[in-house]
């Protein structure tokens, strides 16, 4: 057991000892190295419930998994932009958390949010930004642009990861270009297409693993998303996370019970028991990102709080991107398929 995992065992009194399950599964489908193990063992001795855990690299693979049916899967944890089109497409349950036990410790900022308004499929799992993390020992030059990613300076070329996420890189190019986010103008479009086919050669790679590309120091800069960047700066000091100046997006991750859930009444109940701020400073603790219950910050360790992760810039003000139309998103996945070739 890491020394975090006792430390997180510890401080929220999770016994480490296994059992028998005699009240039924949990089946979760999450992204990869996203979940407190110690919060899941916590839930299943709490109910004596059995959960296992699946993991996937985007929202695309997650929903193609789920629309197919019969995945098994109990739970999932859908983007907000994502979630309007989920909802409409019948792929999750109407659980009402709003009716919930625990509700009453939900940020009253986070009800009436534009992808559930009023919460009566998901409750917050983790809430974030998707910015530049830079290794300041690799490069010590000016950092407060998407311009690192997307006209880097000589020094940086072969030195950049790009997280292969449709959503994030579409966003982060728009700021950059100081275009309207999900314009459907075509010279727009065309912008965004000449300028990312222009900025990859100068990428070394595009991956998920941002934490093990700043830490194993294959990178000076990544795309990354805050809670990931303080992880890499916790074993790698040199690691600053950058809100670039021209704006940047911020997003929450949902914990929502799949239609055909196999395990429905233990799914509410894991929507219930995350909203405890106990619990749910746990998975912060583990993730190293904000989340949507009140009291918590309480209960997350001393590290995280004045974080410059955790804690924006002055004047910061929370943008969450709502998807764009499906015009859009079709020219987009044109784009990105021309991108990835």
């Amino acid at each position: 057991m890491s020394r975090l995992v006792q430390a997180l065992a510890l401080g929220f009194g999770v016994t480490m000892a296994g059992g028998a399950y005699a009240d039924g599964e949990l089946h979760i489908y999450n992204w990869g190295d996203y979940t407190n193990p110690d919060v899941i063992k916590q839930f299943e001795q709490t109910f004596n419930v059995k959960v296992t855990l699946d993991s996937y690299d985007s929202n695309d693979q997650m929903i193609a998994k789920i629309k197919a049916g019969g995945s098994g899967y109990d739970i999932v944890v859908p983007s907000s932009y994502v979630i309007p089109s989920m909802v409409q497409d019948g792929l999750l349950a109407q659980t009402e958390p709003d009716q919930m036990e625990n509700f009453k410790n939900m940020r009253p900022e986070f009800v009436h949010v534009y992808w559930d308004d009023g919460r009566h499929y998901t409750v917050p799992w983790q809430w974030g930004t998707t910015g530049i993390s830079v290794n300041t020992d690799m490069y010590k030059g000016p950092a407060d642009s998407w311009s690192l990613l997307f006209n880097p300076p000589d020094e940086l070329k072969g030195k950049i990861n790009v997280v292969p996420e449709l959503g994030d890189v579409m966003n982060a190019v728009s700021f950059y270009l100081g275009l309207p986010l999900c314009s459907d103008k075509k010279e727009d479009l065309k912008k965004i297409n000449d300028t990312l086919l222009a900025a990859k050669p100068f990428w070394r790679t595009m991956d998920y693993g941002t934490l093990e590309k700043l830490t194993g120091k294959d990178v000076a800069v990544s795309m990354n998303w805050n809670g990931y960047s303080m992880r890499a700066r916790m074993q790698v000091p040199a690691v600053k996370y950058v809100y670039p100046k021209e704006g940047i997006a911020s997003w929450m991750d949902n914990v929502a019970v799949v239609k055909d859930a196999p395990n429905m009444d233990n799914a509410k109940k894991f929507q219930n028991f995350i909203m405890d701020p106990k619990v749910a400073a746990g998975l912060s603790a583990f993730a190293r990102y904000d989340n949507g219950i009140a009291d918590s910050q309480q209960y997350m360790p001393a590290d995280m709080k004045g974080a410059p992760e955790i804690t924006p810039p002055e004047g910061f003000k929370a943008n969450f991107v709502p998807g764009c139309s499906q015009d859009v998103a079709d020219t987009y996945s044109k784009i990105w398929n021309n991108l990835m070739k």
